[in-house]
């Protein structure tokens, strides 16, 4: 139980493709902690405060919305066309299973 007034946090696993770990310097997968709902908007927002050099690369500065080509997985299944304010699944939540960000590739 937190005391009045303080947030609730919970840490957060989330996996690095290579291009963004250059940007960060971390690992392929970094801890975050999260206030409050655990959603890609308030992971990807905890993911920017520590790492400002991420801004702009995962999702548009002004929209917000998710850059082509980047994905976003809980386990196999595919987040990426979710609403990015709903909750993450519960294992993601936990810090059991990490959120992992992906690069997607095209090409022929």
């Amino acid at each position: 139980m937190t005391p009045t007034g303080a947030e609730d946090r919970r840490p957060i696993r989330v996996q690095l493709p290579a291009p963004l770990r250059r940007l960060t310097g971390a690992e392929s997968e970094v801890a975050l902690e999260v206030a409050g709902a655990v959603t890609i908007d308030s992971v990807l927002e905890a993911l920017e405060s520590k790492y400002p050099g991420l801004k702009g690369t995962i999702r548009d500065h002004v929209t917000r919305k998710r850059r082509p080509f980047v994905r976003f997985f809980a386990g196999t299944e595919d987040l990426s066309h979710d609403p990015t304010d709903a909750p993450l699944p519960d294992a993601v939540a936990r810090g059991s299973e990490p959120l992992v960000i992906l690069g997607a590739i095209a090409g022929g």
